[in-house]
């Protein structure tokens, strides 16, 4: 299988990588393995989420492994998140007024 483009919101307020339940299903993670046995908090309030690792993550050039992620229950968010299980790997993050510059 190939790579699999997966839209995300960059979200440092979100303490692990946030897959919307659908998008987890996209990039092949089985529904009957995920157990939503963790607690979150989102902007809608408390939800249950299944946490697991994530093989491979690619933005641009910026390549990351065996990522935490937690994945929501089906309809409860609007995008996926990437949050800071994958952005605290990095050795900048900069926001500037219409630009933001991660750097590895």
């Amino acid at each position: 299988m190939g790579p699999i483009n997966v839209p995300v919101l960059i979200d440092t307020g979100a303490s692990s990588v946030a897959l919307r339940y659908e998008d987890a299903m996209r990039i092949g993670i089985d529904p009957g393995d995920l157990s939503f046995t963790r607690t979150v908090l989102t902007a809608n309030g408390r939800a249950r989420a299944a946490p697991l690792r994530i093989p491979e993550i690619r933005l641009g050039p910026i390549m990351r492994t065996n990522v935490e992620a937690v994945v929501l229950e089906e309809g409860l968010l609007d995008q996926s998140l990437l949050g800071m299980s994958f952005l605290s790997s990095l050795s900048s993050l900069q926001m500037q007024t219409d630009e933001l510059r991660l750097r590895d």
